[in-house]
Formats: structure tokens, C-alpha cells, sequence
């Protein structure tokens, strides 16, 4: 069974061992170019000197830091518009190979000659889903380790590791997300039955889930961090420190947010004053630590992948309903 799964799938293995390829073929020089001139520039050591904490004084050093990684940005950061292509490229996984993994065997009919054959139903799903899973998952894990390695020069030249995008195309959450598309896929396979209906479910389905996890639910993994200061007591976020800024704005003395979307200062030493926010006015900062990257990986990961596994329960389930 397992040898006749790889025939079936074999030219697909094959075209997408070439599409890696070629897309190996533009991320490996320019990846080389962005490490080379990463280091030429000295931010490695540059950001070394600033420390990972949320605050810290406003320097010379600071201010040459932030002028590397602006001219770092200007040379490479286009390169985040190619970024976005490894954003989608787990969704193809599931139009591609998980929508017609059931779909185009029920649509033909041939899966009724090969339940005839003494296969059973569960045999034939496991053989299926088995091997197209493990392939999967291989190609998985070697194109999130290459696409961290691409991307970390221009996550660390600019806003750091939990960002919006920064965030879903390094460290191990892109596995989940293609294992995801791949159970999503032929779970729709197993209810709308037909090739192409459900690779328009898979896409959807896909697309909604991605941006409710991303919007409503990992800004909420762990409660949110603040910080305040004054705009002028030298003291300024620490640009290097990778932290998520989730909310900016102004305090006024009593605490109230009075100038949201906005920041004060830096002021001279005489002080600053903004008729709206008043005397004794603070600037205010809601975070979340860049030091919880790997645990909002890990939870983020674990959630995807169980939404996999259940929808692959709910795929086995569907398949004693087709005739």
C-alpha cells in the first residue's frame, strides 16, 4: 500500500523538491549577502552592547545602533516583501496535497476498487496520510530552518523577533502551520468530496484560522507588559531589546491616557508640555517581552498542531460516511 501511495505522489514529492530548490536558489545568496553585510556593519556587537533591557539611557551608542540598522533596512529591506511568500507557502501544502489527497479518489471513484481489494478504509487512510504527512513534515523542518536563517539578519536590523511576520516565517511555528494546511485540507476532501471545492475550503479555512490566532489570541498568550517614563529623563526603550510594542501613548499626572498613538519628547532639560496632557505628563508602553518568543513559538505550535490532529480524527471519522 505504502508503494503505491509514493507512485501516486511521487511527481508531486518531485516538483516540490524543485520549487525548494529554486527557491534555495534565491534565498541562499541573497541570505549570504545579509549576514556579510550584517556583520561588516558591527550590529551583532552593537546590539550586544545595548543588553536586552526594556529601558535604557539614551546614548551615543543607541543612536549609532539605530543608524546601522536603518542602513542595513536600506540596502535589504525589500527583502521582507519576499518574506511574505513564506507566510502562504504552508497553505499551498494544503490546496495542493491535502484537498486531493481523498477528494480526487472519491471524485474518479477509484477509492471503491481499492476498498475492494481487502484494504480497508483505515488501512488505505493511514497508508495516505502517513507517508503524505511524514514527507510533509520533512520539508516542513528544512524550510523553517532555512528561512530563520535567511531571516534573522533583518529581524535583528529592525524590530525583533515577535512581530507580526517576523514571527510566523522563523523557529518552528511554520511546521505547524503546514501540517495544519495539510490536515485541514483533507479533512475538506472528506466532506465537500470534489478536487477543487475543497481547495477553496482549504484556502478559507486556512486564511481565517491564521488571522484569529495571530489577531485575537497571541497578543493574549501571557498578559501584557507596561512601562512608563518621562520624556525627559534621558531614559528611551532599548531599540534592540526585541520587544512586541503592542500599544504606545500619554499619561497624564493622574494616569490617564489622554494622547493615544503618540509618544513625548525627547525634551531638553527644562522639560516639555503638551496643553492636552499637561504637567508631570509620562509616556507609556504596553509589550510584550522579546525574551517569550520561544514560549508564544511553543504555544502556537502546540495549538496548530492539535488542531491537526483533530481534524485528522474528524477526517478518519468522515471516511466510514463515503459510499
Amino acid at each position: 500500500m505504502s508503494w503505491l501511495v509514493w507512485r501516486q505522489y511521487r511527481r508531486q514529492a518531485l516538483f516540490t523538491l524543485a520549487a525548494l530548490a529554486a527557491l534555495a536558489a534565491l534565498m541562499v545568496p541573497t541570505g549570504l549577502a545579509m549576514h556579510a553585510k550584517f556583520d561588516d556593519l558591527g550590529l551583532g556587537a552593537c546590539r550586544a552592547a545595548l543588553g536586552s533591557a526594556s529601558m535604557i539611557t539614551q546614548t551615543d551608542a543607541v543612536s549609532r545602533c539605530e543608524s546601522l540598522g536603518h542602513q542595513f533596512q536600506q540596502e535589504f529591506g525589500g527583502m521582507v516583501f519576499v518574506a511574505i511568500l513564506f507566510v502562504v507557502l504552508p497553505v499551498l501544502v494544503g490546496v495542493f496535497f491535502g484537498a486531493p489527497l481523498v477528494a480526487r479518489e472519491v471524485e474518479q471513484g477509484t477509492h471503491r476498487l481499492v476498498w475492494t481489494q481487502g484494504v480497508t478504509r483505515l488501512q488505505w487512510a493511514l497508508a495516505k496520510f502517513g507517508l503524505v504527512g511524514a514527507m510533509t513534515a520533512v520539508l516542513s523542518v528544512g524550510y523553517a530552518l532555512g528561512v530563520s536563517w535567511w531571516f534573522r539578519p533583518l529581524v535583528s536590523a529592525s524590530t525583533g523577533r515577535l512581530n507580526y511576520l517576523s514571527f510566523d516565517v522563523q523557529g518552528i511555528v511554520p511546521i505547524a502551520y503546514t501540517l495544519f494546511a495539510l490536515a485541514l485540507g483533507v479533512f475538506a476532501g472528506t466532506y465537500w468530496r470534489k478536487v477543487l471545492p475543497a481547495m477553496g475550503i482549504s484556502l478559507a479555512g486556512f486564511a481565517v484560522a491564521r488571522v484569529a490566532i495571530e489577531v485575537l489570541a497571541r497578543p493574549r498568550y501571557l498578559p501584557a507588559r507596561s512601562l512608563t517614563f518621562t520624556p525627559a529623563g534621558g531614559q528611551t526603550p532599548n531599540p534592540v531589546s526585541g520587544n512586541w510594542i503592542m500599544d504606545v501613548g500619554v499619561r497624564n499626572a493622574a494616569g490617564d491616557l489622554v494622547l493615544p498613538n503618540a509618544q513625548l519628547g525627547p525634551c531638553p532639560p527644562g522639560g516639555c508640555f503638551d496643553t492636552q496632557a499637561g504637567p508631570g505628563a509620562v509616556n507609556w508602553v504596553r509589550y510584550q517581552p522579546g525574551d517569550r518568543f520561544w514560549l508564544f513559538q511553543g504555544i502556537e505550535t502546540g495549538i496548530f498542531v492539535l488542531l491537526a490532529a483533530a481534524l485528522v480524527f474528524f477526517a478518519l471519522r468522515r471516511l466510514r460516511t463515503i459510499a
